[in-house]
Parts: structure tokens; sequence; C-alpha cells
């Protein structure tokens, strides 16, 4: 209900608002159009220091954007935090979207949720936490109604007494 009168909101303005679905699931609802893709989203991700000394901390870094393409931006604008590109734009970062942490240590099988986090205004994300082993560090964008979801993944090695 809150999209709707967001939308409404945008369309008062002159705007218009994304209209297109990034999942399967979301495909079948039949107030959406099946044959337009939600936005193509790219999660970077980097831990360091590599390696990272155990007890030390390590800091986790991202960005998150969206391609700048016509399925998502063309004729299709979204004026909620600042999701639209400028001229000449490839790739636009994107504000207030809510990533979750996770860490798998080598030989597990089982991820370990460490943090959600959420972007900053310019699509930014971080946090420190301290090193405790050696293993996988990812990050996932879930997606949204106009997003599709993505993550980013970064192996480090602790080194240093238990």
């Amino acid at each position: 209900m809150r999209r709707l009168a967001a939308g409404l909101a945008a369309a008062a303005l002159g705007a218009t608002v994304v209209a297109t679905a990034a999942s399967p699931a979301l495909a079948d609802d039949p107030g959406l159009d099946p044959d337009v893709a939600g936005g193509h989203t790219s999660l970077k991700l980097d831990v360091n220091p590599e390696p990272a000394w155990r007890g030390k901390p390590l800091t986790i870094e991202g960005k998150l954007s969206v391609e700048c393409d016509e399925d998502y931006i063309s004729g299709f604008v979204s004026v909620h935090h600042a999701d639209y590109c400028k001229k000449q734009e490839t790739w636009h970062r994107l504000a207030y979207k809510r990533v979750v942490i996770l860490f798998q240590a080598n030989g597990s099988g089982r991820w370990e949720h460490v943090e959600t986090v959420r972007t900053s205004g310019k699509g930014y994300f971080g946090l420190r936490v301290p090193a405790r082993e050696s293993g996988t560090w990812r990050a996932v964008f879930e997606g949204s109604r106009h997003l599709e979801p993505s993550e980013g993944t970064d192996w480090v090695k602790v080194i240093g007494r238990h």
C-alpha cells in the first residue's frame, strides 16, 4: 500500500514509476507485465586486511549498484532514494537498501548470519568485525519488487594463534 501511495505521489510529480518484476513469483502477478525484467543489480564486496591477524578487526565494505539499461531506467524511473541514472552513467549506486552479511568458516557447510546493514545514501555499506578464523564472507542483496537479487563474496585467511 505504501508503494502504491509513493507511486501515485511520483506520478503527480510527473515521474514514471518503475513497473517491473524481479522474480518468477512476481511475474505471476496479473498486475505486472511478465515480459519486463527487474533492474539488474551488482554487489561488490571487499574484506580487508588479507591476510588478517586473529582477534584484529576486519573491515567489510561494499557497493550496491543497478545497471542503467532500457529495462530499468529508460522510461521507468523511481524517485525514491535517488534511484535514477544520470546521462552517460552505466551503473547507478542504490541508496538505503538492506544487505545481509554472512560468514562460512573453512570446512563448514553452514553460513552464519553476521549482520544486516543498509547502504548509505551513495550506495556504500561497511562494518568492522573481529577476525576469528579463515573463511568466506558473503554479502547478499535479496532484491525487491523492482530489483534483481545479487551477492558478492570474498575469502580471507586468518593467521595467528587461537
